[in-house]
């Protein structure tokens, strides 16, 4: 959260007082010549400050200098955990403070010559609010296995309007181990914003996810809801190249083919999207239901997995197994026979990659995680905040990206449907 924006701001200016002209001299010396400039550091909130956000923060702002120590504590003495924002603005409490209450940060700031600056405020955070809050949901969840093209998604209900994205996004924060920077991207209406890097993940990463959004302003009407906190890895490759025209799909794992499965793809009436999409949820069994529907139907099915809010699945479907591999006659979904269906569930995992090509209309913008449905320029262009200066996709990429099988995902709130 950007409090500058919100709240006066305390500044500390410490300097060298000016130093007396010398004689002149045959050997004299320009003034000040290898003298370091004293640490200069401005702190918010101010001291005094009244009604702050339990979203609050410590912001620093640092010249000639650097950040050495930060305690928080609350008005019980109890110490306030925090942790460094990588910008160097500021500083976030771990865990969300507590409304009416009154708060000390004390900051410490050293310069290039060991000088050191420090200065202290004292805050009061706000009543608890009876401003709605947005419902946020965070599809990534802790202790899983996910495919190397999982983004990280947020979704809101309702949709986070354009001038208040930035604050949302300042409050989401993203770790990776060994580091592979990316950046945020929101679908244009502001019901999700999804975090990837340039690049696919790399096999073994573990990715950290916050969002600390729990009490954060956004607009003028509303509130953020929670903070929730998840850590993952990332497994092996693995890929799903579906092709309309041959009907059929490719299993890659690790760049090479592991099988070719004949498919049945959607009818003209009901075709399938083509594009990048994300395997977002497994289901050992399900149930598709389309009652209301302007094409009603209740069918039982087996191995599905969802690739759209849409309820575009890959699934098993012994019905059509005598059109797989020569005709499409699904409502929009993937048909396999019983058989591959069951043994691709052993292969794939939430977050790997499917492509579909070669069908009568194009993957629709957050119709699923479309994070991957866009080159990286674009991608980069839903940012609300400036993207790190190089974040570039590297000259090689893998082409097949993807993760070993097992875990799973937090499923998705739209009831299934499919066919």
């Amino acid at each position: 959260m950007n409090l500058r924006g919100r709240l006066a701001l305390l500044t500390v200016a410490v300097a060298a007082a000016p130093l007396a002209l010398g004689a002149c001299t045959g050997d004299r010396k320009v003034v000040g010549e290898g003298r370091q400039a004293a640490p200069e550091l401005a702190v918010t909130p101010a001291e005094g400050a009244r009604d702050v956000p339990v979203s609050g923060e410590i912001g620093t702002a640092v010249k000639h200098g650097r950040v050495t120590d930060v305690r928080i504590t609350d008005d019980k003495g109890g110490k306030v955990e925090a942790e460094p924002r990588e910008d160097g603005t500021g500083w976030v409490p771990t865990e969300v403070l507590q409304p009416k209450r009154t708060y000390t940060a004390e900051v410490t700031v050293t310069g290039e010559k060991g000088q050191t600056v420090t200065r202290k405020t004292t805050f009061t955070t706000q009543p608890k609010t009876s401003k709605p809050a947005i419902t946020s949901t965070l599809y990534f969840a802790g202790n899983r296995t996910y495919g190397t093209a999982m983004p990280v998604t947020v979704a809101f209900d309702p949709p986070i309007p354009k001038e208040a994205r930035a604050d949302v996004q300042r409050r989401l924060f993203v770790k990776t181990d060994p580091p592979q920077p990316g950046t945020w991207s929101w679908v244009s209406d502001g019901s999700q914003v999804y975090y990837r890097a340039p690049d696919f993940w790399r096999p073994g990463t573990s990715i950290s996810v916050r969002a600390a959004l729990e009490g954060l302003p956004i607009g003028k009407e509303n509130v953020g809801d929670a903070d929730r906190r998840a850590t993952s890895k990332i497994g092996r490759q693995v890929a799903l190249e579906i092709d309309n025209a041959t009907k059929q799909m490719s299993v890659i794992r690790d760049g090479k083919v592991l099988r070719k499965l004949p498919v049945s793809l959607g009818k003209p009436s009901t075709p399938t999207s083509s594009g990048k999409m994300v395997i977002m949820e497994k289901h050992d069994f399900t149930t598709f239901d389309t009652t209301g529907s302007a094409d009603p139907y209740v069918v039982d099915v087996e191995d599905a997995q969802r690739l759209t809010w849409g309820g575009e699945f890959i699934h098993g479907a012994p019905w059509s197994e005598g059109d797989q591999g020569y005709a499409n006659v699904s409502h929009g979904c993937t048909n396999l026979s019983a058989a591959n269906a069951d043994w691709l569930m052993g292969v794939t995992q939430v977050g790997d990659l499917v492509t579909v090509k070669g069908t009568e209309v194009e993957l629709g913008e957050g119709n699923g995680w479309t994070a991957w449905n866009v080159g990286w320029d674009q991608f980069a262009k839903g940012s609300a905040l400036p993207v790190p200066a190089g974040l570039a996709p590297a000259p090689t990429t893998s082409a097949d990206p993807g993760a070993v099988a097992g875990g799973g995902s937090p499923e998705p709130q739209p009831s299934a449907s499919g066919g």
